[in-house]
């Protein structure tokens, strides 16, 4: 793409964010629920495509950066709309990402421990009765379903930066999200890097009809990948907060469905884009 175009990209309907954990919702039998990347066995090789799924949170974990065949129970069926959407436990079950969400914040996650809880009930910190809790209805698989959005995409003139521009529809009303920029190696595991918001402050809130637009404008985010130090962009997230709480330059405290559980994305990397310092 050259400087000062434009594109404008559909997002897709996800429950996952990396592989590990295979999903970052839950149901209430602690079955992850995946709308995502599926990982089986086929002659003799683990191979992965897009699809809908209940998955056993005893499935096989492999070491970061590899991949084993999960263990699926079932695929969706259109009964399990009806299914009330629950947050991951803590610690996180079936995980292998070792990495550290919020370092200055909470530098001891991995130690904390908490049930999986429906996301309309979700731990949110210090909240006492009387605060006024806006999510209070369960949260079903149907509902998720329903969101939809799409990013403009403006390379700056000078190829120094670029603008996302984002419209949402379909969110859960009344709640706060996050937009989240993956970069090409913060799933690396020969080190990855720690993902980070787009933007700062990066949340906007869903209004009573769910809709909601967001927009950033990020400093060099498609180097070239031959630039020293470069780590491009490679894909935009849409988070919903179940602790309703935005942290800064960390995405969350805990990730991977603790606290964050992905909800539209991008359904291939963004390869064609490219900027400058």
């Amino acid at each position: 793409m050259s400087y000062g175009q434009r594109a404008i990209l559909p997002l897709s309907l996800t429950t996952q964010g990396p592989a590990y954990p295979p999903s970052e919702l839950m149901d209430e039998h602690g079955r992850f629920i995946v709308i995502g990347r599926v990982f089986e066995q086929r002659q003799g090789e683990v191979v992965s495509a897009w699809k809908e799924a209940i998955v056993s949170a005893r499935s096989p974990l492999p070491p970061f950066g590899e991949f084993a065949a999960y263990e699926i129970v079932r695929a969706l069926a259109a009964a399990d709309d009806d299914l009330v959407l629950h947050t991951l436990p803590l610690p996180l079950p079936c995980n292998n990402y070792p990495m550290l969400f919020a370092p200055e914040q909470l530098a001891e996650a991995s130690v904390v421990s908490r049930r999986s809880l429906p996301l309309h009930a979700a731990h949110i910190p210090d909240l006492r009765p009387g605060d006024g809790r806006k999510v209070t209805e369960p949260i079903t698989l149907g509902r998720w379903r329903r969101a939809s959005g799409e990013v403009v995409i403006t390379i700056a003139g000078d190829g120094r930066s670029a603008s996302f521009e984002f419209a949402f529809a379909g969110l859960i009303p009344d709640s706060l999200y996050t937009v989240m920029a993956l970069r090409e190696h913060d799933l690396d595991p020969r080190g990855p890097t720690r993902p980070g918001p787009l933007g700062v402050p990066n949340v906007c809130i869903a209004d009573a009809s769910g809709n909601a637009t967001y927009r950033a404008r990020m400093p060099n985010p498609f180097p070239r990948r031959d630039a020293p130090g470069a780590n491009r962009i490679v894909n935009v997230i849409l988070l919903w907060m179940s602790a309703q709480t935005s942290h800064g330059g960390a995405i969350g405290l805990h990730g991977l469905g603790g606290d964050i559980h992905a909800q539209l994305k991008l359904s291939s990397l963004l390869t064609d884009f490219e900027t400058r310092d």
